[in-house]
């Protein structure tokens, strides 16, 4: 499952950095541009939720294969487009089925304890991270070749392809809900690796393996069971846990928001410096993703501990960057916050699944990414609102909402201790 995730992330990128200038060259305008990203964003928006209940019905195998082969037509197709109007047709299928790490995640939760996921969900992370950190050279170096836009996203789309292959071919069990039910209620506290040994072939892959027929069911009874569990969610108890990860991702983007420009004017930093100091901090969010297990050890295992804590650390690091008086006081604050942040995203999901329960992790991994991309949308308005009055503006503002984040975290902590799942209507 860790080397699909990093051939993904590591084909997106490739592609990813150089979309502009492809539009561009297609004669199309910045305004024209920048509505065609504002559309892939929204329609990232509102199918996460529903791809990812959807993968709870049929099961991971089926939902995964289905996001995996989308998105690389999607691709296929970027790699034909010679007009404006292809490549916008081309980023529909990738809008919505781009989401493959978050079935993946899901996948993952189904198959190790409660005890190991934040280890496992580091490594996890770790592998895309690498993927996305070699993606945009390895993009960069073939786009220099002739017709090197269509050839890379050719070579993305045979990624996806692999992909495909790969999951095809992992050991999946595929059983009743009923025997699945009982295995999961027995499952231990075991070491990942050797949970992994012993289980993988004995168990159900996923919390909705597909059972005979119901992945051949009416598609309008799996809309009417996707539409159900996305009521429960919206009726449960969770909506401070999906705030706080709303508050701390526009705190992080509005710190990334005016980087290089704020660097060059407060320092007189160039944008390439910037570049290799974000840079350097991917590579070390790879290894914060590897440090996940001892940590996890040194706080045994209490994830809301854990998540408090990076999170008082991000808010303190950003407030130091946005006070700054030197260069080597950003490159300080940039190093502890990779490891931060890295932190708090992956305990923010293991805490998502702890409180609502591991019998939809689909759907809360959809619904968080949901609200990461309403922190997306958001997040311009506030930089932009933000830069008027300083090049501090955006960060100091980030300090603020991480502020109520943590004032959130404090108010609930009973129920994040507790540990005990809060049950979504419809179960």
């Amino acid at each position: 499952i860790f080397l699909p995730s990093f051939q993904d992330l590591f084909g997106v990128s490739m592609v990813v950095p150089l979309m502009n200038l492809h539009i561009r060259s297609l004669g199309a305008s910045h305004t024209v541009a920048g509505i065609i990203g504002s559309l892939y964003g929204i329609m990232q928006l509102f199918s996460s939720t529903f791809v990812g209940c959807w993968s709870d019905i049929v099961g991971r195998r089926y939902s995964l294969l289905a996001c995996i082969l989308l998105s690389a037509l999607g691709y296929f197709l970027l790699g034909t487009s010679t007009t404006v109007f292809l490549f916008a047709i081309s980023r529909v299928p990738v809008g919505i089925f781009k989401h493959t790490l978050s079935i993946s995640k899901a996948l993952l939760s189904d198959l190790v304890s409660e005890r190991d996921r934040p280890l496992v969900m580091g490594r996890f992370n770790a592998a895309s991270s690498v993927g996305f950190i070699l993606g945009p050279v390895v993009g960069g170096y073939l786009t220099e070749l002739e017709d090197g836009f269509y050839l890379t996203s050719f070579i993305c789309a045979s990624i996806f392809l692999l992909n495909a292959g790969l999951v095809w071919m992992l050991p999946w069990s595929e059983e009743s809900a009923g025997n699945r039910e009982h295995q999961q209620g027995n499952k231990g506290t075991d070491s990942f690796s050797a949970k992994t040994n012993r289980d993988l072939h004995s168990k159900s892959a996923t919390n909705g393996a597909v059972t005979s027929g119901s992945l051949f069911r009416s598609p309008w009874v799996q809309v009417a069971t996707v539409m159900k569990r996305i009521k429960g969610i919206a009726c449960s108890d969770l909506w401070d846990i999906f705030l706080v990860r709303l508050l701390m991702s526009v705190a992080i983007l509005l710190y990334y928001s005016n980087f290089s420009l704020a660097l060059d004017e407060r320092f007189g930093v160039k944008p390439l410096f910037a570049g290799y100091l974000m840079s350097y901090s991917s590579a070390l969010g790879v290894l914060a993703g590897c440090l996940l297990g001892p940590i996890t050890r040194l706080y045994q295992h209490n994830t809301y501990r854990i998540l408090l804590h990076s999170s008082t650390l991000t808010c303190t690091l950003i407030l130091l960057y946005a006070s700054a008086l030197s260069i080597w006081m950003v490159i300080l604050s940039s190093t502890f916050l990779a490891f931060s942040t890295t932190i708090g995203r992956t305990c923010i999901i293991d805490l998502e699944l702890t409180i609502g329960g591991n019998e939809a992790s689909g759907t809360l991994l959809g619904v968080g990414q949901s609200v990461t991309s309403v922190g997306r949308i958001i997040a311009p308005l506030l930089s932009g609102f933000a830069q008027e009055f300083s090049p501090c503006g955006p960060p100091s503002l980030g300090v603020g909402l991480a502020l109520v984040a943590i004032l959130i975290m404090n108010a609930n902590k009973q129920k994040y201790c507790s540990h005990g799942n809060v049950k979504l209507k419809n179960q």
